[in-house]
């Protein structure tokens, strides 16, 4: 059976095989389908983005779809960038723009009130509608400055006060038995399997 991931982002997408690997369905991307429909992410939590990622998608594909969404929330920027963590530092976005944002906005903060989480929401859908949505969270804080080349978006500033290291520095292997996108796709996974057996029975 397949899965379109609906992204096209290529680290984002690599991470979620990576997560999935060994599950027994055939992963697809945006980049398979040539020109696909842009969906505007104008929903006000991971959740709201991650369903009409989904819906519009399988939609379009026929088949069945993961949509994701995910971010990072900042307690002393009153849960910002959020929903914006990919464009915080505007329509000239970039990791590394978004990153040297978040450091001046946090400039005098101490790390003891450096706190942060990573919210990963994913949604299911196929041509029939939404078949279910959950969401995992990865609670860390951010450093005062970029370390390791691992990852991508803010990992290299999401410290994990267990390891004293960000995700940037921590081997892939580590980060993926911890992450918000491992804990969301683990409830994903159980919500396809419960699917897969549905169909097998009507």
């Amino acid at each position: 059976m397949f899965l379109v991931v609906a992204t096209k982002n290529q680290k984002k997408l690599g991470e979620i095989k990576e997560i999935l690997r060994g599950f027994n369905f055939k992963l697809r991307s945006l980049a398979d389908y040539g020109k696909t429909p842009d969906v505007v992410e104008d929903g006000v939590t991971f959740k709201e983005n991650a369903i009409k990622k989904a819906l519009e998608l399988a939609h379009f594909t026929g088949e069945l779809t993961l949509g994701e969404d995910s971010g990072l929330c900042v307690d002393a920027l009153g849960g910002r960038p959020g929903v914006y963590s990919s464009r915080f530092a505007g329509e000239s976005k970039s990791d590394e723009k978004n990153n040297q944002k978040l450091l001046r906005l946090l400039k005098d903060t101490p790390l003891n009130k450096r706190r942060a989480h990573y919210v990963c929401a994913v949604a299911l859908a196929d041509k029939h509608g939404l078949i279910g949505v959950v969401e995992g969270k990865c609670y860390g804080r951010i450093d005062f400055e970029l370390k390791g080349n691992h990852g991508f978006g803010y990992d290299p500033l999401f410290l994990i006060p267990k390891f004293k290291k960000t995700f940037g520095e921590l081997d892939e292997k580590i980060k993926h038995t911890m992450s918000h996108r491992y804990r969301a796709l683990n409830k994903a996974k159980k919500v396809l399997l419960k699917y897969v057996e549905n169909k097998k029975s009507n």
